[in-house]
C-alpha cells in the first residue's frame, strides 16, 4: 500500500494485492477514501468493487469500495449466503477507530504549491526505521 503525495494536494491509495491470476494493481481516488481507507489499510484480505482500466501493459482497478474478506467468510458461515449480499449491497459503516480527516491539518507548501493532505504521514522521515541494535547488529 502506498500514498504518494501530489502536487494538487489530492491522495491517491495505490495497492498491489495478489489473487489467483497473479498481482492486481489497485488505485483508490480520494471520492472512495471515507468509505474504502479504514478497510484498505487495516485488513490484509480485501474483496474490491471497481472499473479494470488499461494504463501501461498491466490493468489497473481503479476501487470504488473494499469490504474486509475475513468478515463476509465469517457472515457466510454463520448466517448463510444472504448474509454476505446484504453487507455487499450496503456501504460499510465507518468504525469509530478510523480517523476522520481534518481541514486543519492541510499544510500549505508555498514553494511547489502542494498540500500535506489528512491522511499523510506527518512524522519525519526515518523515524519508523527498525533499531537493529536491539537485534544484535552493528
Amino acid at each position: 500500500t502506498q500514498t504518494p503525495p501530489i502536487a494538487s494536494g489530492k491522495r491517491i491509495i495505490f495497492v498491489t494485492l495478489e489473487d489467483g491470476s497473479g498481482l492486481v494493481d489497485l488505485a483508490f481516488f480520494e471520492d472512495s477514501h471515507e468509505r474504502c481507507a479504514h478497510t484498505v489499510f487495516h485488513h490484509g484480505l480485501l474483496l474490491v468493487r471497481g472499473t479494470v482500466e488499461a494504463r501501461g501493459p498491466r490493468r489497473t482497478v481503479v476501487g470504488e469500495m473494499a469490504w474486509d474478506l475475513d468478515e463476509l467468510a465469517t457472515a457466510r458461515a454463520t448466517h448463510g449466503p444472504q448474509a454476505v449480499l446484504d453487507l455487499l449491497g450496503q456501504d460499510p459503516s465507518p468504525t469509530p477507530t478510523q480517523p476522520a480527516p481534518t481541514p486543519g491539518r492541510t499544510i500549505p507548501d508555498g514553494t511547489a504549491g502542494a498540500h500535506l493532505h489528512p491522511w499523510s504521514d506527518l512524522q519525519p522521515a526515518g523515524t519508523r526505521s527498525a533499531d537493529l541494535t536491539r537485534f544484535g547488529h552493528k
